[in-house]
């Protein structure tokens, strides 16, 4: 199960981190933003826009998926990991400057993943432990 929950979570950082940064791609190639029909067939003819979706589409299948099997806090905590994913690709790809509240911040939400990780985990020992005690009396 470990397995699953790791590529799965794997998976959905993945597309989920495509879907952000092909849409950064595709409103920068759609710019200037303005509301006439050359705008919206600049949007619909940029081929980003369609990865975008198609990333979309294969992050909701993967959190579908996920949810059905992992704790919805942890689950939940985990995929805000996606929030550092972006930071570092928009370092390497639209040359964004990391400071140091973005470092903490990205520190910080590794850390409370880290965190619930840790609890579910203990959570999930008390139970079983518990539902042996049950079973024994």
């Amino acid at each position: 199960m470990k397995k699953f929950y790791l590529i799965g979570f794997g998976i959905l950082l993945l597309f989920d981190t495509l879907g952000q940064t092909s849409f950064k791609l595709a409103a920068t190639a759609a710019e200037p933003l303005a509301m006439s029909m050359d705008w919206v067939v600049r949007v619909f003819t940029n081929v980003w826009v369609y990865v975008a979706i198609f990333g979309y589409i294969v992050t909701f299948l993967a959190w579908m998926t996920l949810l059905r099997h992992a704790p919805v806090g942890p689950a939940f905590a985990a995929a805000h990991m996606e929030v550092v994913t972006v930071m570092i690709v928009s370092i390497w790809l639209f040359n964004d400057h990391i400071t140091l509240g973005r470092f903490l911040g990205a520190l910080l939400i590794v850390i409370g993943i880290i965190c619930l990780a840790f609890a579910e985990k203990q959570a999930m020992a008390l139970e079983a432990a518990e539902k042996a005690k049950t079973s024994a009396d």
